[in-house]
């Protein structure tokens, strides 16, 4: 069985996280969508909150599972025993730092290669803190998220 990892830290998760999980999903026999840390990161959700807006997204898919982590991602990868990681890229401005992290998780694993997937057309400005911007800012968030996000946003007082 091919299993492959997606991570993030999916504050909140956006259609472009969810067109890059279920096209990861057509390639592996198994696909865990991991909601990590990130140091550099203040959050507006919750652990909780974060991989319930996942499990929601992927509900449909019975070959996704959703977990939170907040260890490194090559732990992930050999709890799992991972043959990959999925990463999608908006744009090539990203690269740089993604071929480093393929190789420090390469090297980790004993060779767990990295998928790069890139944006879907129209999803590769869209980000999580864009999101989060656009609805602090009260604009239409609808097309951006699922359903239980843009309510999660709309009902949602803390600042970012």
């Amino acid at each position: 069985m091919k299993t492959a990892v997606v991570s993030g830290s999916f504050d909140p998760v956006t259609l472009g996280h969810v067109d890059v999980v279920r096209r990861a999903a057509k390639l592996f026999d198994r696909v865990i969508v991991a909601s990590v840390v990130n140091v550099e990161k203040q959050y507006r959700f919750t652990p909780e909150e974060r991989v319930r807006f996942l499990e929601d997204a992927f509900s449909d898919l019975p070959n996704v599972s959703v977990e939170f982590s907040d260890g490194y991602l090559y732990e992930l990868v050999l709890k799992h025993g991972a043959c990959a990681i999925v990463r999608g890229l908006r744009s090539e401005r990203e690269l740089p730092y993604e071929l480093f992290m393929a190789n420090y998780n390469r090297e980790h694993t004993n060779g767990c290669d990295t998928v790069f997937l890139p944006a879907e057309a129209g999803l590769e400005h869209l980000s999580s803190s864009e999101v989060k911007r656009l609805s602090d800012e009260g604009k239409d968030i609808t097309s951006l998220v699922t359903p239980m996000v843009a309510a999660a946003l709309k009902n949602d007082k803390r600042s970012v």
